[in-house]
């Protein structure tokens, strides 16, 4: 677990809203949002991850559709590393590997280019909230058939009532998993 202070972890939590019934009624969304928008909450975010990736040993960091995306690349600059998004279906241009994951109601599938990502590579996937599991763990079988490394998954938040963390346990293969904050 990365060294949040208390004060820090504070700041972060107070800048998540959650917002009852959406999108459909009995789910409480966690809107990162106010987070984004404030820069002390938003650089400490940053910085937290930036210290995992150097943990890590990463030398790509992947982010995952859409809200991961505004996580991971400021990540990435800042760490001087690369950065690879993880699209749905049909979004990337050129010759992509695709990998579909189960969903509460059917399937889905995510993308990268193929040639993004190669032998060599130490790969730290980054979003904003582990719930379940299932694109996470899609992108850390899309990492290893383009032959690269997991360094290890990184998460704003983890819902600790969603069965996300048991779920990819087998898929991390031994590369830690951290949330910075648990719910």
């Amino acid at each position: 677990m990365t060294a949040l202070t208390e004060d820090t972890r504070g700041l972060l939590l107070s800048r998540i809203k959650d917002v009852p019934d959406y999108p459909k009624p009995g789910v409480m969304f966690k809107d990162i949002t106010p987070l984004l928008a404030d820069p002390k909450a938003f650089a400490a975010l940053t910085d937290a991850l930036v210290e995992l990736a150097g943990r890590y040993g990463a030398t790509k960091i992947v982010g995952l559709e859409a809200r991961g995306f505004i996580l991971a690349a400021p990540v990435a600059v800042q760490a001087g590393i690369g950065f690879v998004p993880v699209r749905k279906a049909g979004k990337l241009p050129g010759a992509t590997l695709a990998q579909s994951y189960e969903l509460e109601y059917g399937t889905a599938e995510i993308e990268i280019h193929a040639e993004d990502l190669s032998a060599g590579d130490r790969v730290m996937v980054i979003d904003d909230v582990l719930a379940t599991g299932g694109t996470a763990g899609a992108s850390l079988e899309l990492i290893r058939r383009a032959g690269a490394d997991v360094a290890g998954v990184a998460v704003l938040m983890e819902l600790s009532f969603l069965p996300g963390r048991a779920r990819l346990a087998g898929a991390l293969d031994g590369a830690p998993l951290d949330a910075l904050i648990v719910v």
